[in-house]
């Protein structure tokens, strides 16, 4: 409910850029979206959950973004290691520091020029998100939303050079 998604598609569109998304834009990435987010299958526990993230990610690199990025394309991705380490890592209480070294294997080293936080109090973002049918991590608590919120900030305060903070509270089209 943050606007991350209409976020990324504006920048995509106003440079040109590949827009691709995580988890799901491979093909093996769709069937590994479906295993982690539908809340009518059975749920992973939290480490199969963040195994589950990285081999989309993985995926995602290999067919997808590297690609891309070689035929000298730029790429906005809505959602990269960033949402592991505050998801899993932070959410599910998996801790960052132990996700890193496994996200620095499935990313082949690949990291982003610039990760950006389109940043949200919650209670704005249940509002936004009232409408529509949530997914398994939409479902999860306040507790665990306040957690992830709290992971990307402090992902962010830790690397300011590689992290960009924006007010999600903002009219979409003045945030950019």
């Amino acid at each position: 409910g943050c606007g991350k998604s209409t976020q990324s598609r504006l920048l995509a569109e106003r440079t040109g850029a590949l827009l691709t998304f995580e988890p799901g834009a491979s093909e093996l990435g769709r069937i590994l979206r479906g295993i982690v987010l539908d809340p009518d299958r059975p749920a992973p526990v939290p480490r199969a959950e963040a195994l589950l993230m990285a081999a989309d990610r993985a995926q995602h690199v290999d067919d997808v973004i590297v690609p891309a990025l070689d035929a000298g394309r730029w790429v906005v991705t809505d959602r990269f290691s960033g949402s592991t380490l505050a998801y899993q890592g932070w959410g599910r209480e998996l801790g960052a520091a132990q996700l890193r070294p496994m996200l620095e294997f499935a990313t082949g080293g690949l990291r982003a020029d610039l990760s950006v936080l389109v940043d949200l109090p919650l209670e704005l973002a249940r509002q936004r998100l009232a409408t529509i049918a949530p997914d398994r991590l939409e479902r999860l608590g306040e507790a665990f939303h306040e957690r992830v919120r709290q992971g990307f900030l402090a992902e962010a305060e830790a690397d300011p050079d590689h992290w960009v903070v924006m007010d999600g509270s903002k009219d979409p089209a003045s945030i950019g």
